[in-house]
């Protein structure tokens, strides 16, 4: 899978990236999964379609009544059609620069959050769609008019959105701004339950798979593999002696292709198979 370099696959000249600037994202087929890094702030403002995204210790799932707003990094997204034949999202990209300007100028905040937040969720309302009705029509203007409405726009949205927010905005803002790196155990562990697979993993500790595997032996004194195979048959087997669900319900979302992997290995770990829990 290869790597997206975002935005600058979206730039034509990509030396003078500017400080806000937005894209109109439309797709008629399935994204299933890609390989994103993100080197700027952006707000994604989901019109059709649904996407999932995981980021270190952190995985979201949004749909068209709501917007998100992503920390950059390394990303690993997945976009879906519904039942329209077009998925459509409109970007919106912003520098660290304009980012820090507008702190200053409008937040008296000290706080210094405790943690990394990689998104922030906006529920979409009628403001929301009034100012993507704006964007569209600046994208109209002549591009050094646009650059300078774009700027006024950006103050426009973080405004609103601390008056709609509050407190929680204002932290999430900081938290852009603050340069933090996840724990390599904790993106690891956050990823025990998921169906991802290795190399997308090493992705997201942005590492190569062969440097994360080398990493992880030295760290847990046991293959990758091996490791989240283990914790995800045991986190199986407490979900299936709950009576809450069937192996046939959640093979796919420990990483099995099919049933019959999940039952064999299942079996191979407990001695028996998972359609005996009780």
């Amino acid at each position: 899978m290869a790597i997206e370099n975002i935005p600058e696959i979206y730039l034509k000249d990509i030396k003078n990236k500017p400080d806000v600037f937005v894209y109109d994202f439309k797709m008629t087929n399935d994204v299933v999964k890609s390989k994103v890094n993100l080197s700027m702030n952006m707000f994604s403002f989901l019109q059709v379609g649904k996407k999932q995204v995981h980021f270190a210790g952190n995985s979201i799932a949004v749909n068209k009544d709501q917007s998100l707003l992503l920390k950059k990094g390394n990303w690993l997204w997945t976009e879906l059609l519904e039942t329209e034949t077009v998925y459509y999202c409109k970007l919106l990209f912003f520098s660290e620069k304009v980012l820090k300007e507008f702190i200053e100028k409008h937040t008296k905040t000290t706080q210094t959050p405790k943690d990394e937040i990689p998104y922030f969720v906006i529920q979409n309302d009628a403001y929301i769609t009034s100012y993507l009705n704006s964007l569209v029509t600046i994208s109209e203007a002549p591009a050094i008019f646009m650059e300078n409405l774009l700027s006024v726009k950006f103050e426009e949205l973080l405004l609103y959105l601390i008056n709609k927010y509050g407190s929680t905005f204002k932290l999430y803002l900081q938290s852009l701004i603050v340069q933090e790196t996840s724990s390599f155990k904790k993106i690891v562990e956050s990823k025990i339950h998921s169906n991802l697979k290795l190399e997308e993993i090493a992705f997201l500790c942005n590492m190569s798979l062969s440097t994360f595997k080398r990493h992880f032996i030295k760290e847990y004194s046991v293959s990758p593999g091996k490791w989240l195979q283990n914790k995800r048959l045991q986190k199986a087997k407490e979900m299936l002696e709950q009576g809450d669900c069937k192996p046939s319900d959640i093979y796919l979302d420990f990483g099995y292709n099919n049933l019959s992997n999940f039952s064999i290995a299942f079996k191979n770990k407990f001695g028996f198979s998972p359609s005996k829990v009780s």
